[in-house]
């Protein structure tokens, strides 16, 4: 029998599990620094609130339900996986609105689900780490959620990340002056969403393909283009960059989108403070493609991975679409799998995520001892330390072997002549060390050993 995890979805060993609770710690404890509270929601929804809120690409990768029991036949879907941690959260909103603070503050780490090609970095299962503010359209909730999320890669180790920045506005502003018709716009944003997969020869195509006028699609790269060789430029400062695509910005779309580019120049002011100010760049060519962003884009990119680490953006209508009236929202959301995968090239982990499952290793030399085993065991334990027992009684080399496979530093010996005395023999087994410790002074003992 095939013992693979279903292609796209992993297996977790111990060692695998003890690097994403540190990651997710670090997560957890910058956005609750921040003032954001922890929420969970099901991993099935009801296949309508997922349809038509990721626009035609993100319905298709939505992993559906059939229907169960009589319903089964008709190979008809009623439920799907959670696609994404967005689109429940707004419902969440729309269902609870009158329990919920006006200004919601969330933050949720959950498994998603998509249908999509399983390449490096990218899987059908994987978790995402949201954070969300609900009910203000002020510019400082993007400079604060930019700040959370550049707190959060400082802290994980990370020095050369990018937090590329744009406006739905603004891009809807450029496609206008180069010409794309209203009609094709939502198709040109998913074509050009694909820049850094494709390059840009393989998005004018697709542009192209998509119907998009041969002029626009020139106009549009030779934009990026100006704005790619600028960033390359090694002696220009990003401050400078951001200043240059600002001036074209505004030259461009500051009639027709004003509000828009001055916005994305608020941003820039807000956030310039923080630690991550340093890491904004705008990006005229980033264009996200899901369907609900309304204002301000953003996403995480660090030099060695195809794509991103996460990203965001404001999503203003998404919520009225459940409650009925509008509710101002954003967010970001930091890509679990692929920040693992990122460190664990890097050798970013800390050394002790390494360590032993166990602190301490009681041995068993007889059956009759076994009771005694474990009253030791149950006594280190309330000291705090974790305590591995050994199952069944062995020869002691054996016991000492296994601790040393296991990487667990102490082990305990309580033979007749260390029961009758009241004391017990610890052995370091990276030293080899053995000494005779009262029992009341085991823990410690250990302790003390363990700290050195």
């Amino acid at each position: 029998m095939n013992t693979h995890p279903a292609r796209g979805m992993r297996d977790f060993l111990p060692e695998d599990v003890r690097r994403r609770q540190y990651v997710i710690g670090v997560i957890a404890d910058v956005y609750q620094r921040y003032g954001f509270e922890p929420l969970e929601t099901p991993a099935v929804e009801n296949i309508e609130t997922l349809l038509g809120k990721y626009g035609e690409e993100g319905d298709k990768l939505i992993f559906k339900i059939l229907k169960r029991g009589e319903g089964a036949e008709a190979g008809e879907a009623d439920l799907a996986l959670r696609y994404d941690l967005t689109v429940p959260l707004a419902r969440v909103v729309a269902e609870h609105r009158a329990r919920l603070p006006k200004f919601f503050k969330r933050y949720q780490v959950q498994p998603v689900w998509r249908a999509d090609r399983p390449q490096k970095g990218r899987f059908r299962e994987f978790f995402q780490c949201d954070v969300d503010a609900i009910g203000s359209r002020s510019m400082l909730i993007e400079a604060e959620l930019l700040g959370a999320a550049g707190d959060v890669l400082a802290r994980l180790g990370f020095a050369d990340y990018t937090l590329r920045l744009n406006h739905r506005g603004v891009l809807a502003g450029l496609l206008e002056a180069s010409g794309v018709p209203e009609g094709l716009q939502a198709d040109a944003l998913t074509s050009l969403d694909k820049l850094d997969k494709i390059g840009a020869d393989g998005v004018e195509a697709d542009l192209r393909s998509r119907g998009v006028p041969e002029e626009g699609a020139r106009l549009l790269l030779e934009l990026f283009g100006a704005v790619t060789a600028a960033r390359a430029q090694a002696t220009v400062s990003p401050e400078a960059v951001n200043e240059d695509v600002m001036a074209r910005l505004e030259r461009l779309v500051g009639h027709s989108r004003p509000d828009a580019v001055a916005e994305l120049r608020q941003i820039l002011t807000l956030v310039a403070p923080s630690a991550a100010g340093r890491h904004v760049r705008l990006d005229p060519s980033l264009a996200r493609g899901l369907s609900y962003y309304t204002g301000a884009i953003f996403e995480i990119a660090v030099p060695d991975l195809a794509g991103s680490l996460g990203g965001g953006g404001r999503y203003d209508h998404l919520i009225g679409m459940f409650l009925g009236e509008e509710v101002a929202a954003c967010g970001i959301s930091l890509g679990l799998e692929r920040i693992l995968v990122v460190m664990a090239e890097r050798h970013m982990f800390p050394e002790n995520l390494g360590r032993a499952a166990a602190d301490v290793m009681v041995t068993v030399w007889h059956p009759d001892v076994v009771a005694d085993a474990l009253r030791l065991a149950a006594e280190l334990r309330s000291a705090g330390l974790r305590v591995e027992v050994y199952p069944e009684a062995d020869k002691i080399g054996r016991q000492f072997k296994y601790a040393a496979s296991r990487a667990i530093p102490f082990v305990t010996v309580v033979g007749e002549d260390e029961s009758a005395k009241g004391v017990v023999t610890v052995k370091t087994l990276d030293t080899g060390e053995q000494r005779i410790v009262p029992r009341a002074d085991v823990a410690s003992a250990i302790v003390t050993g363990r700290s050195t």
